[in-house]
């Protein structure tokens, strides 16, 4: 009979939770860890969920058939040498595309209010108002427009921002200005107050915002980063902050997590640091949309949605 593993760098007790919430929802499957397989029951696995695998573990099942990721991103599997007949699935879950979204919306809030200013007054004992600039007066724009970037700029709309968006291939969102290509991302950051990345971690992605396209933002524009650390080069970000060109970060995502406690990050006044809670998975739908997606393989021989190598999405 065909088998299930999990497979996760999470801790013992979290790694269990996610195991019996399986298990319950999945009551006719065998779902095992990887230390509970020989070599020989790991050749009856077909099915590998996981929750950023160490990609060495995952080789050791040489007959899987797909893997379906508990994370919206799968770089980390998609940068390893693994079977190119070897189907990936990330997670497509509205219940996250909701949290990133109101995230997103919150930190854009935090930096429209000035709140990153105000919290540095305060620490100096300073009382002075600044000035605040109407929702309809700013220009916000989106890198990415999958799941998370339509939900983003949904909610975004709401309070009529000026909205534009950046994508690979153009997009036709109402009320959004969409671009894409080099030229056209050059175009859009020229007109960009606050820049959002939702991006995936690709290897045309990967430092993407440097020096030379973070200093096309105009004088005192501010970035968010909520997609992975590897879309930001971090050297040419603190330049411009340092110089002011940029008037403030909010980074929730970075190249080492747990980020080491020596960065020169924790303590810069114009960097927000996060400890990647943008848009974390909910256990509850995540578990849900996982079995659905394996017992209608089960009853069809259809796989899910896979993930482009070629893209890497």
């Amino acid at each position: 009979m065909s088998k299930i593993v999990f497979i996760s760098e999470l801790a013992s007790n979290e790694q269990q939770t996610w195991l019996a919430m399986l298990r319950a929802q999945l009551s006719n499957e065998d779902i095992f860890l990887p230390s509970e397989l020989t070599d020989e029951a790991a050749k009856a696995v077909d099915i590998a969920i996981v929750a950023n695998p160490d990609p060495a573990v995952v080789a050791r099942f040489p007959n899987l058939v797909w893997i379906q990721s508990l994370w919206a991103g799968v770089e980390r599997l998609l940068s390893a040498d693994l079977s190119p007949n070897i189907k990936l699935v990330r997670l497509i879950d509205p219940t996250l595309a909701q949290s990133m979204a109101e995230s997103v919306l919150t930190w854009t809030l935090y930096l429209q209010r000035n709140l990153p200013h105000y919290h540095l007054q305060q620490r100096q004992n300073q009382w002075r108002q600044l000035p605040n600039i109407n929702s309809k007066n700013i220009r916000v724009s989106v890198l990415g427009a999958g799941e998370l970037g339509l939900a983003s700029l949904s909610l975004l709309g709401k309070l009529d921002y000026q909205l534009s968006c950046w994508t690979r291939t153009l997009k036709n969102i109402d009320n959004v200005s969409c671009y894409s290509g080099e030229q056209g991302l050059s175009d859009m950051l020229a007109d960009t107050d606050i820049l959002i990345s939702l991006l995936p971690l690709t290897p045309s992605t990967q430092h993407l915002l440097n020096e030379d396209t973070l200093s096309q933002l105009p004088q005192g524009a501010n970035v968010i980063n909520f997609s992975r650390g590897g879309i930001v080069d971090t050297n040419g970000l603190l330049a411009l902050l340092d110089i002011e060109h940029l008037s403030h970060a909010v980074l929730d995502v970075f190249d080492i997590e747990p980020l080491p406690q020596e960065s020169e990050l924790w303590q810069h006044p114009k960097i927000t640091v996060l400890p990647h809670i943008s848009a974390p998975t909910n256990n509850d739908s995540a578990v849900l949309i996982v079995a659905d997606n394996i017992r209608h393989y089960r009853e069809s021989g259809i796989l899910p949605t896979v993930v482009d190598r070629k893209s890497g999405y």
